[in-house]
């Protein structure tokens, strides 16, 4: 802001408010006048606004800063509960959360399922078994969707595979072995 802008605004700031409910432009230098103070309060905007940001920007290094170690700790200890967790889990499969006055520990197991190892070989096996799991745009893409609804993870000779309705072993596909996640709820 400078100094012109600087008197302008005084000016504006000791212009008593009866005096403003009743200014009225009727010339263009009372539109100048009127310019020139906008453009000393814009001024004045863009300075607080530059002076904002800038405490802003220091206040969140300051955060990021005091908060790192306390983030480490709470990725630490969310470790260490996940562990017993699990080895609570590997004694009792029944023991899907355990509750403390203090938070929660839950864990979710998901399925082995199908997964889309080979695009070419399953548009290649579709075609073959006449499935209507192929479009035909510009190039072939497979309804990976709704093929996948249709298949089953199945143990075979001891290890898992991916077939079809009919039991047929489906190339292309890939098993997703089931998973175990862990989360951690701390109470407020």
């Amino acid at each position: 802001m400078n100094k012109l802008q600087e008197q302008e605004l005084f000016e504006l700031e000791t212009q008593q408010q009866e005096e403003r409910k009743v200014f009225v432009i009727t010339d263009l230098n009372g539109l100048n006048w009127a310019f020139r103070k906008m453009s000393a309060i814009q001024a004045k905007l863009n300075e607080v606004k530059q002076l904002a940001d800038a405490e802003r920007e220091r206040i969140a290094e300051w955060e990021k800063k005091e908060s790192a170690s306390y983030q480490d700790d709470l990725a630490y200890f969310s470790h260490k509960i996940s562990e017993y967790h699990a080895s609570v889990l590997a004694n009792d499969p029944k023991a899907k959360s355990i509750k403390t006055p203090y938070g929660v520990a839950k864990s979710t197991t998901s399925k082995s399922q199908p997964e889309k190892a080979d695009e070419q070989a399953l548009i290649e096996y579709s075609k073959t078994n006449e499935l209507d799991f192929v479009e035909v745009e510009t190039k072939e893409k497979l309804k990976w969707a709704e093929l996948k609804k249709t298949l089953s993870v199945v143990e075979s000779d001891g290890e898992l595979v991916v077939v079809d309705a009919d039991g047929q072993v489906v190339p292309g596909v890939a098993v997703k072995p089931e998973t175990v996640s862990f989360k951690v709820e701390v109470s407020d």
